[in-house]
């Protein structure tokens, strides 16, 4: 996806340091972005945190960045996936029954664009509401389930599921507290979110 490697150049600037000019404005101001750069500046806008990989070995990096940033080495992690666990095996991390999590580990169904938020169901989070996370969840995903919006979203799980649709499909939008009242965010729990977001167009 030539559009990231625009924005980032090589994988030292692999990170969220996206110019903000580029991407001033609301929504509606910037309807003629690419797909991935409504995610992305939506995404940013709600106050999420973007790390974009070009590959595995970037992705293992980053993640290990985010663990130092945050000093949650050998800390209890809640995750449901196990494709994830070899992650946090090798970063001496612990998942079996934790009792008190410092953050959520998952993949998601899909990251919607004109929203700028990231679409669960029961697979990735099986039936805990967003308030029963954790406050720090690390999103691992990948540049190819960036849709337009919720209803692609809706629309993809039926087709990858098909007979067996997960349940407590939802969204998380919020990333940050609201600086002043918002009623857009009444009833959401802001999450402190970091996306990984690995390239495989």
């Amino acid at each position: 996806m030539n559009f990231f490697k625009k924005i980032f150049g090589s994988s030292e600037a692999a990170s969220d340091e996206v110019n903000e000019s580029e991407y001033a404005g609301t929504s509606a101001q910037n309807s003629h972005l690419s797909l991935d750069e409504q995610f992305i500046f939506n995404f940013k806008k709600n106050g999420g945190k973007f790390l974009y990989c070009e590959n595995m070995g970037e992705l293992s990096e980053q993640f290990e960045n985010i663990l130092e940033e945050n000093d949650w080495f050998e800390q209890e992690v809640l995750c449901y996936e196990p494709a994830l666990f070899n992650l946090l095996d090798e970063n001496k991390l612990f998942y079996i029954a934790p009792a008190q999590p410092k953050f959520l580990l998952a993949s998601c169904e899909n990251l919607i664009a004109d929203e700028g938020s990231i679409l669960f169901s029961s697979k990735q989070i099986r039936q805990n509401k967003p308030n029963e996370l954790p406050a720090n969840i690390v999103i691992i995903a990948t540049t190819s389930q960036i849709l337009p919006m919720k209803s692609d979203g809706l629309s993809a799980i039926k087709r990858k599921y098909e007979r067996d649709i997960p349940t407590n499909i939802t969204t998380i939008k919020y990333f940050e507290k609201a600086k002043d009242e918002d009623f857009t965010q009444y009833g959401s729990v802001a999450k402190n979110l970091y996306l990984l977001l690995l390239e495989d167009l």
